[in-house]
């Protein structure tokens, strides 16, 4: 910042000594040549000068234009300079800080220790680098990244600190909101999942003697109603009065939110009242909530346990809770369910299961569908394919689905495994497509929880734009319980919506389910599938005869098509046939297949001038 001016110039002590000598120089020539030499070295010498000043102004440009404070102290730690950064974080300007010390700006939260240590390492290393925190001239404090140098002369003693000071309390406001974000349900203000995990290890630590810890899992039931009822914007306001309702009922407990509509307490007491107490957030929470001009009334699904008596660590407790809100969820709803052992030893194994299906469905390579052929009895020609999901574990080998389907519909998984099956049949139409096999209609099976935990129609609409596969190619069977259940809504006029589009709509283990048969006049259906069980003792059984006699009279008169699966004899087939039945399934034609296997059949029929038919491609199966 200041000029460099240096002697080390040859020019210069050139021109010091013609000068001396031209006083005794004889004759005008040498005389003049004396003068000349003096010349080029002012020359040399004011060009160096105004090298240095322009040097100097360029630097203090640079200074200027910096975004961070600089502080050019002397030996003494006394201000020298400081630049407009400094003046616009600090309030202060260069003539109210030149000469005093810095250390007089920083704010009073550093003991002596820190700054021994400041000028120790500054000393020892010529440098120093952390965070310190600076007063302004209002008063208020601020935190800064602060960066020391310490410059030296060439005999090395010290001259001068240099100090680049970086403003950090925005991002210091960044981390606090990212530690917040990190720690805090963002809807509620209440502690998360993670947050949970954490509160709970210090509550069991800090357990002492004669102390317990009750705590609850609590699932508000048929939330999705109430929003779709009052509206979402509502529906968080219920969320956010639940969760403050929640917390003044166990003041001094622990409330989060895991999320949903899903929330956890703990709470630290000496008595053993744990169903006294569930019975009181039962009570509190049942009384109605205002929201706008709606008062509702919540009903509560509850799943609790007890510490030290059901666990002393946070990560069994919290699976344990899980256990015991599963098994409310199972048996009912709007009552609570208190952890037991016999929970723990049904559960266990299928938590490492569930892991397990989590890991399959994010890494890929486990899970794939087979094809079971469905034929029209009248010529034995194919008409269609059920995709049937099949886990390869790399473990356990063949996982049966109906042992991780029904752990997939617990745990809500079943958006996800319904989502990647449309999309894997998808993409095989699409590729047999390509490939000119032949085009049939590929059924896949939707869940009821598919139909309220995902968004089941955009799934469809983007998986069919992304194959480029026709809507008539992909068919849709809903089993009859998806009808009963609530939380599908009204699926009449989703169902509709599918059928305009192009969906064929079959409702799938007809005859096995509750359902009123009213249901049929009203649902947009195009298929029944008759359930194997009124197959197996055909054609001596006279019950499921007759049964199936009406089945097939009632569907003629709603115009319905039939296809009756687990056909497996010759003497099932015959009376199917015989008794108008349209279509059939089962191990009799052919057993379900990888879609590779089912390529490569076809293609053997195919290059053999074959149609394929199910008796053939029976043949050919086994």
């Amino acid at each position: 910042m200041w000029p460099d001016f240096s002697l080390n110039r040859p020019m210069l002590w050139v021109a010091l000594s013609a000068f001396s000598a031209s006083i005794w120089l004889p004759g005008i020539p040498l005389r003049l040549a004396a003068a000349a030499l003096v010349a080029l070295g002012i020359m040399d010498a004011w060009r160096q000068i105004r090298l240095e000043h322009q040097r100097a102004r360029l630097g203090e440009a640079a200074l200027s234009l910096s975004e961070e404070g600089v502080i050019i102290t002397d030996a003494s730690n006394r201000i020298v300079t400081v630049n407009p950064a400094f003046t616009r974080i600090t309030g202060y300007t260069l003539d109210e800080v030149r000469g005093t010390n810095a250390s007089s700006l920083s704010a009073p939260r550093h003991d002596k220790a820190f700054f021994e240590n400041y000028w120790q390492t500054l000393k020892a290393t010529g440098r120093w680098e952390g965070e310190v925190w600076n007063r302004r001239k209002q008063g208020d404090e601020y935190p800064e990244w602060l960066r020391a140098r310490v410059v030296s002369d060439e005999s090395g003693r010290v001259t001068h600190h240099v100090c680049l000071s970086t403003e950090i309390s925005i991002h210091k406001a960044r981390e606090r909101d990212l530690q917040r974000i990190g720690f805090e349900d963002p809807l509620t203000g209440l502690p998360n999942r993670r947050r949970l995990h954490d509160l709970l290890e210090s509550r069991l630590r800090h357990l002492r003697a004669g102390e317990s810890l009750d705590m609850a899992l609590i699932d508000i039931d048929g939330f999705k109603e109430i929003n779709d009822g009052i509206g979402v914007e509502l529906g968080d306001r219920l969320l956010a009065h639940f969760g403050q309702r929640l917390a003044r009922q166990v003041a001094g407990g622990v409330v989060g939110r895991l999320g949903g509509d899903e929330f956890m307490v703990i709470s630290t007491t000496t008595h053993d009242d744990h169903d006294n107490w569930i019975k009181g957030l039962q009570n509190h929470l049942g009384q109605p909530f205002e929201i706008d001009q709606h008062s509702l009334r919540l009903g509560l699904t509850i799943g609790s346990c007890r510490s030290p008596e059901d666990g002393r660590e946070s990560g069994v407790l919290f699976q344990r809770l899980e256990s015991a809100l599963y098994s409310a969820k199972r048996n009912g709803r709007n009552h609570s369910q208190r952890f037991r052992p016999s929970l723990d030893v049904q559960d266990s194994p299928q938590l490492g299961m569930l892991n397990d299906l989590r890991n399959a469905l994010a890494v890929g390579g486990q899970l794939e569908l087979h094809y079971q052929p469905q034929y029209r009895l009248e010529d034995d020609s194919l008409v269609g394919l059920e995709a049937l999901l099949r886990w390869q574990h790399p473990r356990d080998g063949m996982v049966s689905p109906g042992d991780f389907i029904p752990l997939a519909e617990r745990h809500g998984l079943m958006a996800t495994l319904g989502d990647w099956v449309i999309d894997q049949a998808l993409a095989q139409l699409s590729h047999w497509q390509s490939k000119g096999m032949p085009e049939v209609v590929v059924w896949i099976n939707i869940s009821a929880m598919q139909l309220f935990q995902g968004d089941l129609e955009t799934a469809l609409a983007s998986g069919l734009a992304r194959h480029r596969v026709p809507p008539r190619l992909l068919g849709l069977e809903l089993t009859e319980s998806v009808l009963l259940d609530e939380r599908a809504g009204d699926i009449a006029p989703r169902l509709e919506k599918l059928r305009r589009q192009g969906h064929h709509v079959a409702i799938d283990d007809f005859g096995t389910g509750y359902s009123s048969l009213g249901y049929l006049k009203h649902l947009p259906l195009d298929k029944l599938k008759l359930d194997r069980a009124f197959i197996q003792a055909l054609p001596d059984d006279q019950a499921d005869a007759a049964i199936v006699c009406a089945v097939l009279a009632m569907a003629r008169g709603l115009e319905l098509e039939v296809i009756a699966e687990g056909v497996e004899t010759e003497a099932q087939r015959d009376y199917l046939r015989a008794q108008g039945c349209a279509q059939v399934q089962g191990f009799f034609y052919a057993r379900p297949l990888p879609a590779a296997r089912l390529e490569a059949q076809w293609r053997e029929q195919i290059s053999a001038g074959q149609i394929i038919k199910g008796k053939s491609f029976a043949e050919a199966s086994a």
